[in-house]
């Protein structure tokens, strides 16, 4: 966020925790993008703050936490603060849901316990029916269209955006055509890169639920490091493969967008383009 926006959503974090009856002492920004992810020390809640363009994506996310919550699965995941009401509170035009602090431990996490959480995490997925999820098509939909709009991403240059915009369309389509609506989906985290699963006393907990799709399984693991696939019982490593490749477009199409607000921008525009096609190539796509 800009300085101004950043000082606003952190006022009314605090603001919002506080009418809620929590004791917050500092504020202490622990992600700061799009949206911010703030501790709240003295009550150790995480607040989420975005502005009230993301709203629904707010609410989705609590949604989500909400229902396997209720459903008493065994999620490997990060829960609401138990404290106040499980729904996002609106204040000065933000967008806001108070989580469960939880203090990071290292070291990082093992490919095993990496898998382990997926199985677990998938597990529980299953068993939840939230109709309101997208297909992972629908998200890639969504990234086509930014790198097809040379006005949303105006610097992306011509052989770039053709190489974005073939693999987003195919890779896509091929993916969906080997399981859309079949055995082979279901609900997924969406994007679990390994700065979405926190190391915790608790064990290894997924954050960012926001994301929640359906797809394969596969689709998930290709956010994870590469040696993490080998430890999931049955996962497809060539769709894996493939599914990588379609995910570092899809973050590239994000970077390349005229208003996004990744912190280093420019590297990862470069390296976003780099990681596609060294995706391609592992898949024989190159």
């Amino acid at each position: 966020m800009e300085p101004v926006e950043l000082r606003r959503a952190v006022a009314a974090g605090r603001a919002a925790a506080s009418e809620l009856g929590l004791r917050v002492g500092e504020v202490i920004v622990v992600h700061d993008s799009d949206r911010v992810a703030l501790r709240l020390t003295g009550c150790e809640v995480l607040a989420r703050v975005a502005p009230l363009g993301h709203l629904a994506d707010s609410e989705f996310e609590v949604e989500v936490a909400r229902r396997l919550t209720d459903a008493g699965l065994d999620a490997p995941v990060a829960e609401l603060d138990p404290r106040v009401a499980p729904r996002v509170h609106v204040r000065d035009g933000f967008a806001i849901s108070l989580w469960t602090y939880y203090e990071p431990m290292g070291p990082e996490i093992a490919p095993a316990a990496y898998a382990d959480a997926f199985t677990r995490h998938h597990a529980a997925l299953r068993r939840v029916d939230l109709a309101a999820a997208p297909h992972f098509s629908d998200r890639v939909a969504v990234a086509l269209r930014e790198v097809d709009d040379r006005e949303r991403s105006p610097e992306l240059s011509g052989a770039d955006r053709e190489l974005l915009s073939a693999t987003l369309a195919e890779l896509a389509a091929a993916i969906a055509s080997g399981g859309s609506g079949g055995a082979g989906e279901q609900l997924l985290h969406g994007e679990p890169h390994p700065g979405n699963l926190l190391n915790t006393r608790r064990g290894p907990l997924f954050v960012d639920l926001g994301t929640c799709c359906r797809g394969p399984v596969e689709f998930d693991l290709a956010h994870a490091p590469e040696e993490v696939g080998a430890h999931y019982a049955g996962a497809d490593p060539d769709l894996v493969h493939r599914c990588r490749a379609l995910n570092w477009a899809m973050f590239s199409a994000w970077r390349w967008r005229r208003d996004d607000q990744m912190p280093d921008r420019d590297h990862w525009r470069a390296e976003g383009l780099e990681r596609v096609r060294t995706a391609l190539d592992q898949c024989g796509l190159g």
